[in-house]
Protein backbone atom coordinates (compact mmCIF):
# COMPACT_ATOMS: atom_id res chain seq x y z
CA UNK A 1 0.00 0.00 0.00
CA UNK A 2 1.46 3.21 -1.14
CA UNK A 3 2.76 5.11 2.18
CA UNK A 4 1.30 8.54 0.87
CA UNK A 5 -2.41 6.90 0.95
CA UNK A 6 -1.40 4.88 4.57
CA UNK A 7 -0.83 8.37 5.72
CA UNK A 8 -3.95 9.69 4.28
CA UNK A 9 -6.11 7.42 5.79
CA UNK A 10 -3.91 7.49 9.56
CA UNK A 11 -5.28 11.25 9.42
CA UNK A 12 -9.03 10.87 8.43
CA UNK A 13 -9.48 8.03 10.92
CA UNK A 14 -7.82 10.43 13.76
CA UNK A 15 -10.66 12.93 12.88
CA UNK A 16 -13.16 9.91 13.87
CA UNK A 17 -12.42 9.21 17.83
CA UNK A 18 -9.39 11.29 19.97
CA UNK A 19 -9.11 10.53 23.34
CA UNK A 20 -6.72 13.25 25.15
CA UNK A 21 -4.87 13.48 28.37
CA UNK A 22 -3.26 16.26 29.62
CA UNK A 23 -0.22 17.67 31.29
CA UNK A 24 0.98 20.02 34.04
CA UNK A 25 2.84 18.87 37.18
CA UNK A 26 3.43 16.54 39.72
CA UNK A 27 0.32 15.96 42.05
CA UNK A 28 -0.25 14.52 45.86
CA UNK A 29 1.64 11.45 46.70
CA UNK A 30 -0.31 8.75 46.82
CA UNK A 31 -2.94 8.24 49.30
CA UNK A 32 -2.32 5.75 51.76
CA UNK A 33 -4.73 3.11 53.38
CA UNK A 34 -5.65 0.44 50.61
CA UNK A 35 -6.33 -2.75 51.55
CA UNK A 36 -4.25 -5.47 50.64
CA UNK A 37 -5.82 -7.40 47.67
CA UNK A 38 -8.80 -10.06 48.64
CA UNK A 39 -11.67 -11.78 46.80
CA UNK A 40 -11.67 -12.64 43.17
CA UNK A 41 -13.77 -10.69 41.93
CA UNK A 42 -11.86 -9.74 38.76
CA UNK A 43 -11.05 -5.90 37.80
CA UNK A 44 -13.21 -3.05 35.57
CA UNK A 45 -11.71 -0.16 33.87
CA UNK A 46 -13.58 3.39 33.48
CA UNK A 47 -12.42 6.18 31.23
CA UNK A 48 -11.79 7.09 27.83
CA UNK A 49 -9.72 5.75 24.94
CA UNK A 50 -6.49 5.46 26.83
CA UNK A 51 -7.54 2.87 28.34
CA UNK A 52 -9.57 1.41 25.61
CA UNK A 53 -6.08 0.61 24.02
CA UNK A 54 -7.07 3.09 21.65
CA UNK A 55 -4.42 3.06 18.49
CA UNK A 56 -2.20 0.70 19.84
CA UNK A 57 -2.77 -2.21 17.25
CA UNK A 58 -2.60 -1.48 13.57
CA UNK A 59 -5.84 1.08 13.18
CA UNK A 60 -6.74 4.08 15.16
CA UNK A 61 -9.90 2.00 16.97
CA UNK A 62 -10.35 0.65 20.41
CA UNK A 63 -7.99 -2.73 21.21
CA UNK A 64 -8.71 -3.75 24.73
CA UNK A 65 -6.28 -6.28 24.67
CA UNK A 66 -3.54 -3.70 25.27
CA UNK A 67 -5.37 -1.92 27.69
CA UNK A 68 -2.78 -1.09 30.78
CA UNK A 69 -5.86 -2.16 33.28
CA UNK A 70 -7.67 -5.01 31.65
CA UNK A 71 -5.73 -5.65 28.68
CA UNK A 72 -5.28 -9.96 28.28
CA UNK A 73 -2.93 -9.81 25.36
CA UNK A 74 0.90 -10.80 25.53
CA UNK A 75 2.25 -7.30 24.60
CA UNK A 76 1.26 -5.43 27.34
CA UNK A 77 1.97 -6.85 31.18
CA UNK A 78 -1.55 -5.50 32.41
CA UNK A 79 -3.06 -4.79 35.92
CA UNK A 80 -5.18 -7.68 35.07
CA UNK A 81 -2.37 -9.67 34.09
CA UNK A 82 -0.35 -9.41 36.91
CA UNK A 83 -3.63 -10.22 39.15
CA UNK A 84 -4.16 -12.85 37.19
CA UNK A 85 -0.55 -14.38 37.57
CA UNK A 86 -1.16 -14.26 41.78
CA UNK A 87 -5.06 -15.65 41.65
CA UNK A 88 -6.01 -17.80 38.96
CA UNK A 89 -9.87 -17.30 39.48
CA UNK A 90 -9.63 -13.48 38.10
CA UNK A 91 -9.25 -15.44 34.87
CA UNK A 92 -11.84 -13.71 32.58
CA UNK A 93 -13.34 -11.34 34.91
CA UNK A 94 -11.60 -8.35 33.40
CA UNK A 95 -14.57 -5.96 32.06
CA UNK A 96 -13.50 -2.62 30.17
CA UNK A 97 -16.37 -0.27 30.48
CA UNK A 98 -13.73 2.62 29.22
CA UNK A 99 -15.07 4.53 26.03
CA UNK A 100 -13.11 6.80 23.46
CA UNK A 101 -14.14 10.25 24.00
CA UNK A 102 -15.87 10.10 27.14
CA UNK A 103 -15.64 13.03 29.45
CA UNK A 104 -16.39 12.67 33.68
CA UNK A 105 -19.84 13.10 33.10
CA UNK A 106 -19.83 9.57 31.77
CA UNK A 107 -17.98 8.27 34.77
CA UNK A 108 -21.50 7.46 36.77
CA UNK A 109 -22.98 5.26 33.96
CA UNK A 110 -19.73 3.24 33.95
CA UNK A 111 -19.43 2.73 37.05
CA UNK A 112 -22.86 1.51 37.48
CA UNK A 113 -21.59 -1.53 34.55
CA UNK A 114 -18.52 -2.08 37.19
CA UNK A 115 -21.32 -2.57 39.69
CA UNK A 116 -23.04 -5.50 38.16
CA UNK A 117 -19.68 -7.08 37.29
CA UNK A 118 -19.29 -7.37 41.08
CA UNK A 119 -15.52 -6.53 40.77
CA UNK A 120 -12.67 -6.23 43.50
CA UNK A 121 -11.04 -3.81 41.67
CA UNK A 122 -12.03 -0.97 39.67
CA UNK A 123 -9.26 1.59 37.22
CA UNK A 124 -10.03 5.43 36.41
CA UNK A 125 -8.53 7.06 34.42
CA UNK A 126 -10.64 10.50 33.15
CA UNK A 127 -10.30 13.83 32.55
CA UNK A 128 -8.50 14.38 29.40
CA UNK A 129 -11.28 14.79 26.99
CA UNK A 130 -12.56 17.47 29.35
CA UNK A 131 -9.42 19.24 28.45
CA UNK A 132 -9.30 18.19 24.85
CA UNK A 133 -12.06 20.30 23.13
CA UNK A 134 -11.85 22.80 20.81
CA UNK A 135 -10.87 25.53 22.58
CA UNK A 136 -9.93 26.59 26.41
CA UNK A 137 -13.60 28.11 26.97
CA UNK A 138 -15.24 24.72 25.97
CA UNK A 139 -13.03 22.48 28.70
CA UNK A 140 -15.14 21.34 31.33
CA UNK A 141 -15.48 23.61 34.26
CA UNK A 142 -13.25 22.86 37.21
CA UNK A 143 -15.80 22.34 39.68
CA UNK A 144 -18.50 20.56 37.22
CA UNK A 145 -15.30 18.02 36.55
CA UNK A 146 -15.58 17.44 40.24
CA UNK A 147 -18.85 17.28 40.45
CA UNK A 148 -19.16 14.49 37.83
CA UNK A 149 -16.47 12.45 39.33
CA UNK A 150 -17.73 12.19 43.00
CA UNK A 151 -21.16 11.31 41.16
CA UNK A 152 -19.37 8.53 39.53
CA UNK A 153 -17.16 7.38 42.61
CA UNK A 154 -20.65 7.56 44.68
CA UNK A 155 -22.07 5.23 42.27
CA UNK A 156 -19.37 2.80 43.00
CA UNK A 157 -18.93 3.18 46.59
CA UNK A 158 -22.73 2.63 46.98
CA UNK A 159 -22.78 -0.51 45.02
CA UNK A 160 -19.92 -2.36 45.59
CA UNK A 161 -18.66 -0.68 49.16
CA UNK A 162 -15.75 -2.98 49.68
CA UNK A 163 -14.00 -3.13 46.25
CA UNK A 164 -10.94 -1.17 45.76
CA UNK A 165 -10.13 1.81 43.73
CA UNK A 166 -7.43 3.11 41.70
CA UNK A 167 -7.38 6.30 40.31
CA UNK A 168 -4.97 7.32 37.84
CA UNK A 169 -4.03 10.69 37.33
CA UNK A 170 -4.46 12.23 33.82
CA UNK A 171 -1.31 11.91 31.63
CA UNK A 172 1.38 14.53 30.46
CA UNK A 173 -0.05 15.63 26.97
CA UNK A 174 1.99 19.36 27.28
CA UNK A 175 4.86 16.94 27.33
CA UNK A 176 3.29 15.40 24.13
CA UNK A 177 3.43 18.62 22.79
CA UNK A 178 6.87 19.61 23.94
CA UNK A 179 8.27 16.31 22.45
CA UNK A 180 6.76 16.17 19.10
CA UNK A 181 5.80 19.76 17.97
CA UNK A 182 9.25 20.08 16.14
CA UNK A 183 8.51 16.64 14.24
CA UNK A 184 6.85 17.05 11.25
CA UNK A 185 4.69 13.79 11.48
CA UNK A 186 3.32 14.90 14.27
CA UNK A 187 2.59 17.89 13.15
CA UNK A 188 0.50 16.78 10.15
CA UNK A 189 -1.24 14.12 12.65
CA UNK A 190 -2.51 16.67 14.84
CA UNK A 191 -3.57 19.72 12.30
CA UNK A 192 -6.09 17.29 11.82
CA UNK A 193 -8.38 17.77 14.75
CA UNK A 194 -6.44 16.33 17.79
CA UNK A 195 -6.42 17.79 20.89
CA UNK A 196 -7.11 21.61 19.30
CA UNK A 197 -7.57 23.18 22.86
CA UNK A 198 -3.66 22.24 23.11
CA UNK A 199 -2.20 20.99 20.13
CA UNK A 200 -3.98 23.36 17.00
CA UNK A 201 -0.80 25.55 15.34
CA UNK A 202 1.58 23.20 17.48
CA UNK A 203 4.54 25.04 16.37
CA UNK A 204 3.51 28.70 16.53
CA UNK A 205 4.61 30.77 19.21
CA UNK A 206 2.69 33.50 18.75
CA UNK A 207 1.69 34.66 22.57
CA UNK A 208 -1.93 33.78 22.34
CA UNK A 209 -0.99 30.09 21.41
CA UNK A 210 1.80 30.29 24.01
CA UNK A 211 -1.16 31.40 26.53
CA UNK A 212 -3.26 29.01 25.09
CA UNK A 213 -0.58 25.77 26.09
CA UNK A 214 -0.20 27.08 29.12
CA UNK A 215 -4.03 27.63 30.26
CA UNK A 216 -4.49 23.99 29.52
CA UNK A 217 -1.22 22.90 31.29
CA UNK A 218 -2.79 24.55 34.10
CA UNK A 219 -6.56 23.18 33.75
CA UNK A 220 -4.84 19.39 33.82
CA UNK A 221 -3.42 20.21 37.14
CA UNK A 222 -6.16 21.08 38.28
CA UNK A 223 -8.38 17.97 37.37
CA UNK A 224 -5.87 15.90 38.93
CA UNK A 225 -5.99 18.04 41.97
CA UNK A 226 -9.44 16.98 42.00
CA UNK A 227 -9.25 13.47 41.10
CA UNK A 228 -6.84 13.51 44.18
CA UNK A 229 -9.82 15.43 46.33
CA UNK A 230 -12.41 13.04 45.21
CA UNK A 231 -10.76 9.75 45.94
CA UNK A 232 -9.31 10.84 49.79
CA UNK A 233 -13.32 11.76 50.36
CA UNK A 234 -14.06 8.41 49.17
CA UNK A 235 -12.35 7.13 51.80
CA UNK A 236 -9.62 4.06 52.71
CA UNK A 237 -11.00 2.07 49.58
CA UNK A 238 -9.66 4.66 47.18
CA UNK A 239 -6.13 5.07 46.33
CA UNK A 240 -4.93 7.97 43.75
CA UNK A 241 -1.49 7.23 42.21
CA UNK A 242 -0.18 10.01 43.60
CA UNK A 243 0.61 11.46 40.15
CA UNK A 244 2.52 8.60 38.86
CA UNK A 245 0.60 8.06 35.37
CA UNK A 246 1.04 12.13 34.90
CA UNK A 247 4.76 11.91 35.52
CA UNK A 248 5.57 9.72 32.65
CA UNK A 249 7.90 11.49 30.52
CA UNK A 250 6.38 10.27 26.89
CA UNK A 251 8.45 10.30 23.94
CA UNK A 252 7.52 9.71 20.50
CA UNK A 253 8.70 5.85 20.60
CA UNK A 254 5.66 5.58 23.56
CA UNK A 255 2.46 6.80 21.22
CA UNK A 256 0.76 5.62 17.93
CA UNK A 257 2.49 6.22 15.03
CA UNK A 258 -1.13 6.91 13.68
CA UNK A 259 -2.11 9.64 15.60
CA UNK A 260 1.29 11.03 17.46
CA UNK A 261 -0.84 11.10 20.02
CA UNK A 262 -2.44 7.62 21.89
CA UNK A 263 -0.12 5.64 23.47
CA UNK A 264 0.93 2.72 21.41
CA UNK A 265 1.32 -1.02 23.45
CA UNK A 266 4.72 0.24 24.47
CA UNK A 267 3.19 3.29 26.30
CA UNK A 268 0.27 1.00 27.41
CA UNK A 269 3.25 -1.33 28.92
CA UNK A 270 4.74 2.00 30.98
CA UNK A 271 1.32 2.76 32.19
CA UNK A 272 0.59 -0.37 33.53
CA UNK A 273 3.82 -0.43 35.09
CA UNK A 274 3.72 2.90 36.50
CA UNK A 275 0.36 2.68 37.97
CA UNK A 276 0.79 -1.16 39.40
CA UNK A 277 3.81 0.17 41.26
CA UNK A 278 1.31 3.09 42.61
CA UNK A 279 -1.45 0.91 43.67
CA UNK A 280 -0.69 -0.74 46.20
CA UNK A 281 -0.88 -3.81 44.74
CA UNK A 282 2.51 -5.18 44.68
CA UNK A 283 3.95 -5.43 47.43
Amino acid sequence: MPRRWVTTVACLLALVALACEGGGEAGPRPSRGTPQPGGSGGIAALGDSISTGFGSCLVLTSCERNSWSTGDGLRVRSLYRRLLDRDPDVRERAYNHARPGARAAALAEQARAAVRDRVDLVTVLIGANDACRSSIDDMTPVRQFRTEVDRGLRTLRAGRPKARVLVASIPDLHRLWEVGHTDQRAVRAWRHGVCPALLADPTSNAPADRARRTAFRARINAYNSQLAAACKAYGSRCRYDGGAVHRVRFTLDLVSPLDWFHPNAAGQGRLADVAWDASGLAG
